[in-house]
């Protein structure tokens, strides 16, 4: 097994983009749960995640959602991030709210609702502009739930057809990240609802046409890491959407209901070369915090990552690749058991002191004073939230 020196500069590569809606209130379909001091703009989300930068050092950059964060100066608003330490990173569309929406977007038998959605993602293509953003990520809620509602080949070509006319206005160091969802909101037929769908789109577009993986948008007992190879022995892994789920997309911390889970997935990213030098993986989290606190959650999840995946780098390579040429079924799940069980954490610890920063970031956090800060100075206004 290699040591932990051996792994620090594959680590060092490790960067976790942070969403912007995790520091917003959220809730269930039931209730959302408000809390005190959330950001009531999105330069305070960015103040927020700044905040997850400087405990973990893994938080670099920050997911925009529009309109959620619609700003009348976005110049102004990176300056502002790059003035914190982070930079804006990925433009999320936003397809699912509007009314004219309720029978699909891109995909609409309505070329007027088709073009409304196209002039949106268009508009996101130009907030990347002036945010210096290279990414645009597009989740579709489009679909049917019921047979006959509507031409499922018909909306495949409609869908194909809005993806050109996006993917032609992007620049030529900016990328479409399309991402997929197995259901919700549609039931009986969603437009992209696999890796599959997406990787056929994608590659009809382009180079710079790459798929999302959300960890929470799959069937029950869905090989994810084998979704993670094909993606990345096709070149067209562009992102991963962190998250854990118990049931379907729960959106909960990532890493909290299978953590062997997310070891198993970040091995296939070492294997793959995910985190080799000019990867152009985005790992990004998408969690909503319900009933945790917003910013503690953020700097729990990135360590998350962190520490799975100094377990996968762990893997002892050579002496698995021996005994899977040698057919030795135990020796091979012993080599990565003895990974996963490796208790990294104060290596981590150690690494993280090493650098500058605290041993232990979520109790610096609690130490820093920056939570009773955003209380008080966080009154008034509206608070962000879910879809606000």
């Amino acid at each position: 097994m290699p040591t932990f020196a051996e792994i620090e500069g594959a680590l060092e590569r490790l960067a976790i983009e942070v969403p912007s809606w995790a520091y917003g209130n959220s809730g269930t379909r039931f209730k959302v749960f408000a809390q005190p001091g959330v950001p009531r703009d999105p330069f305070e989300k960015v103040a927020d995640a700044a905040e997850v930068n400087r405990h973990t050092g893994l938080a670099q950059s920050i997911a925009l959602h529009i309109p959620w964060d619609e700003v009348d100066d976005f110049e102004r608003l990176r300056k502002f991030a790059e003035g914190l330490g982070v930079r804006i990173g990925t433009i999320n569309t936003n397809t699912f709210q509007d009314d004219d929406y309720k029978l699909g977007s891109l995909c609409h038998h309505d070329q007027g609702v088709r073009a409304k959605a196209i002039a949106h993602m268009r508009r996101c293509v130009d907030i990347m502009d002036a945010t210096g953003s290279r990414d645009l990520k597009i989740w579709l809620p489009d679909g049917t739930n019921y047979p006959g509602q509507a031409d499922l080949r018909d909306r495949q070509e409609r869908l194909a057809d809005s993806l050109a006319q996006v993917y032609a206005r992007l620049g030529p160091h900016q990328r479409l990240v399309l991402e997929y969802k197995f259901f919700e909101p549609a039931f009986y037929a969603t437009d992209v609802p696999d890796w599959g769908t997406a990787y056929v789109h994608c590659a009809a577009l382009g180079d710079r046409a790459v798929v999302c993986l959300d960890t929470g948008h799959h069937a029950p007992g869905t090989n994810i890491e084998f979704i993670v190879t094909q993606l990345l022995r096709l070149g067209r892994l562009g992102a991963f959407d962190f998250n854990s789920r118990f049931y379907a997309d729960d959106d909960l911390m990532v890493g909290a209901a299978d953590p062997f889970q997310l070891f198993r997935i970040m091995y296939e990213v070492v294997r793959g070369g995910g985190l080799d030098e000019g990867s152009q993986i985005c790992f990004m989290l998408d969690q909503c915090h319900n009933i945790e606190e917003k910013i503690p959650a953020q700097i729990r999840s990135v360590l998350n990552v962190q520490e799975m995946t100094a377990r996968a780098l762990l893997v002892d390579r050579s002496a698995l690749a021996a005994a899977e040429l040698e057919g030795d079924v135990l020796g091979a799940s012993a080599v990565m058991m003895d990974a996963f069980y490796t208790d990294v954490r104060s290596d981590l610890a150690e690494w993280r002191s090493s650098r500058g920063l605290p041993s232990d970031p979520v109790a610096a956090y609690r130490c820093s004073g920056y939570a009773d800060r955003i209380v008080v100075e966080r009154v008034g206004g509206t608070q962000a939230g879910w879809g606000a």
